[in-house]
């Protein structure tokens, strides 16, 4: 959204505990960003305006380079993993959380559940039809003996 960093600015003496996620609902030019690197360059900077500010911030993605970008961050303030989180749903790109926790990092496996998991997991699919496949995939690896 184009007014995060404001909004992170206004709530910074708070120090409040963010999950940092890029929305699934497409909204208007006026309010979002619309271009892919422009979101995620977003995305990188109010994880480092949130660290910046002494919150702890939960990473919710399966990108490579926000992660990349986040570890950066992370290193650069000296955090320990009290101080942050990563997050991602549960059956996409497991490998991603299996690199990350040996090396000490904390992950929070996301799940989606209550009455509306199945519109929730629909409005994902559409999103990024790739998650079909990587959930598929995990789906079947736990089936083999």
């Amino acid at each position: 959204m184009k007014r995060t960093l404001a909004d992170i600015a206004d709530l910074a003496d708070l120090r409040p505990n963010i999950r940092v996620c890029k929305g699934i609902y497409v909204e208007p030019p006026e309010v979002a960003f619309q271009e892919f690197e422009t979101v995620r360059m977003n995305f990188v900077e109010a994880v480092g305006a949130l660290m910046e500010a002494g919150s702890y911030v939960a990473v919710a993605t399966h990108d490579d380079w926000v992660i990349g970008e986040a570890l950066t961050l992370i290193e650069e303030r000296g955090l320990g993993p009290n101080e942050y989180e990563f997050q991602m749903l549960l059956g996409v790109r497991p490998e991603l959380g299996n690199e990350l926790v040996p090396e000490g990092h904390r992950l929070r496996i996301y799940v989606p559940f209550g009455r509306q998991w199945y519109e929730y997991s629909l409005r994902r699919l559409q999103e990024n039809p790739k998650i079909a496949g990587y959930v598929a995939l995990d789906t079947l690896k736990r089936l083999r003996p």
